[in-house]
């Protein structure tokens, strides 16, 4: 599942504003070239990975590359993988600079996204999150993290993060105002103390037996 977005390091804040969407995250250095493989948050790669296109970089403050952007020479496939050849990264060296950078465009929001199980952040903050047909928050925040995107609930109790993943979050209805959510117990509240463990412990004792007649065989 993919939500945006493109339609959520402790690195720097996203740098997207209420125009960018993010596409994808650099994973690793391929050749000596300055190619990289991309993992891909969009479904149409065709359209947004084309030669030209200029990506802000989501990166650690630290990095030299915050703040800079990247365009774009060329996107190919090797072995069903993305890479990318940028402009000015031509080696090995600069190309692991760039490792763990996730890649945001510039988009019309006002455009309703093509793509399937895809969703801008602002579609998102504000639905009411449903467990088992009853509301237990909203959501207030996406994150985008290298991992996972994760999505912050308020609810009566406080602050809930929940996975943005399919098994967790099975159903987004935009027209609706909800996103259903099929949680792991524990994830929204408090689990009860095992009653085993505070049941008295319980020891098997053997019956006496009266002794009975010596056999005479």
């Amino acid at each position: 599942m993919s939500n945006n977005s493109e339609p959520s390091t402790q690195s720097a804040p996203v740098p997207h504003g209420s125009d960018q969407l993010r596409v994808g995250r650099l994973t690793k250095a391929h050749g000596l070239k300055g190619a990289i493989k991309v993992e891909l948050y969009t479904d149409a790669p065709e359209r947004r990975f084309v030669p030209g296109a200029v990506f802000t970089l989501q990166v650690p403050t630290s990095s030299p590359w915050h703040g800079k952007t990247l365009e774009l020479i060329e996107l190919k496939w090797y072995n069903l993988q993305p890479v990318a050849f940028f402009k000015n990264v031509s080696d090995r060296s600069a190309a692991e600079g760039l490792i763990k950078a996730i890649l945001w465009i510039d988009h019309d929001l006002a455009a309703a996204s093509d793509e399937e199980d895809a969703w801008y952040d602002h579609q998102l903050v504000g639905l009411a999150v449903m467990r088992d047909g009853i509301r237990v928050g909203t959501v207030s925040q996406v994150d985008h993290l290298p991992s996972q995107d994760l999505i912050h609930v308020a609810t009566d109790a406080g602050e809930v993060l929940v996975p943005f993943v399919k098994a967790i979050v099975p159903t987004v209805d935009i027209a609706a105002g909800t996103l259903i959510v099929t949680p792991p117990d524990g994830l929204f509240e408090e689990l009860p103390e095992d009653d085993a463990e505070s049941a008295p412990d319980v020891v098997d004792v053997e019956p006496e037996v009266e002794p009975g007649p010596a056999s005479t065989d």
